[in-house]
């Protein structure tokens, strides 16, 4: 797993690539900055991704990194699969997933209860390297946001937590809102999908927030040996294109 800092999106895929000496691929990303051109240059930032090699197998201290597998808020039974602790300030200790299972919820837990909100249901299931939240309640709409802009921050919020102290990539379902988006991309990016099967290349419509990540794992895992990569228009809008792969390490 490694934190890649580059003035691109396509530049940070590139450089994780090389450094956990994998392709494109095969890598398994989280975007923690968006890149953005600034006014005049000023308040430019630069893309950041956290990488992690799909099919690594780390030590038997460490959390192995594998493709998670599709969400379900249903606990499973005891992994016995070993997950290492970072925390900055107590000493590393050794868990089973189900114990930073219920470690996470409960904090989670007193997090939401102590808000504003109305939420009656939160679970947590931590799966290889992923935590799995599941939040339901009445004011679960109004934790999702207009246009999902809400759930996005909060989503940002729990990864940049469960990144820094357990190095887990996340997964957020609200009362089924990312059920109900991966749905709508999956049959958006159909005729992307038969597009770059037929002539070898195609794009995505600009997109916003989760949509773009969402995109982004449907294409990659659909076209595994061809390069999917998020790109910025002059105006900041988001899109994702599908393309040869060796035409962009070659060209």
């Amino acid at each position: 797993m490694t934190k890649v800092e580059a003035a691109t999106l396509e530049e940070a895929y590139e450089k994780a690539s090389l450094a956990l000496e994998c392709s494109i691929s095969e890598l398994q990303c989280e975007v923690v900055q968006y890149p953005t051109k600034g006014i005049l240059g000023l308040l430019k930032k630069n893309a950041i991704i956290i990488a992690a090699h799909k099919q690594s197998n780390t030590k038997s201290n460490k959390v192995t990194s594998s493709k998670p597998r599709e969400y379900t808020k249903h606990k499973t039974t005891e992994n016995k699969v070993v997950a290492k602790s970072i925390q900055k300030k107590e000493p590393k200790e050794n868990v089973t997933y189900n114990e930073l299972s219920r470690r996470i919820e409960n904090e989670l837990k007193e997090l939401i209860f102590s808000s504003c909100f109305d939420i009656d249901v939160v679970e947590v299931d931590v799966v290889d390297n992923t935590a799995f939240i599941f939040i339901d309640g009445e004011d679960a709409a109004l934790l999702i946001g207009k246009e999902g802009y809400r759930y996005n921050a909060f989503s940002y919020m729990l990864f940049n937590w469960l990144h820094g102290k357990y190095e887990l990539f996340i997964k957020l379902e609200i009362a089924e809102f990312l059920t109900s988006q991966q749905e709508m991309i999956k049959a958006y990016i159909q005729p992307v999908i038969e597009l770059a099967e037929k002539t070898g290349r195609a794009k995505t419509r600009f997109l916003d927030g989760i949509l773009v990540q969402i995109a982004l794992e449907l294409l990659r895992e659909h076209f595994p040996n061809k390069y999917v990569a998020v790109k910025v228009s002059k105006d900041g809008h988001k899109f994702i294109v599908v393309d040869e792969f060796y035409s962009k390490i070659n060209g």
